[in-house]
């Protein structure tokens, strides 16, 4: 019986081990970090309010807010409460906040 529990565990061992390594991750290089930077001061907007909405990486931003696009990166970006933040265009979640 103990040899049958065995592999079993490890499976499970090996299946959490695959979880954590799948799960949504973003990563902004230093390159598309200074890409980012550069065009959003070169292309400043206007703050807006969002009552309700934490700028926490992984919120979700709705949909009446209209994301900018960033030549060659593909995250979008708006200004809200005066941080820029990127925001994924297809889940409009915050992936990371500048500012």
């Amino acid at each position: 019986m103990k040899i049958h529990l065995v592999p079993a565990a490890a499976g499970l061992v090996l299946l959490a081990g695959v979880g954590v390594a799948t799960a949504d991750q973003v990563i902004v290089t230093p390159e598309q970090q200074t890409v980012i930077r550069e065009y959003v001061d070169r292309q400043p907007l206007a703050s807006i309010s969002l009552l309700g909405v934490e700028l926490n990486v992984g919120s979700t931003l709705p949909d009446t807010v209209e994301l900018q696009p960033i030549p060659d990166v593909e995250y979008r970006y708006v200004v809200v409460d005066n941080h820029t933040v990127l925001v994924d265009p297809g889940t409009r979640r915050i992936v990371q906040v500048i500012d």
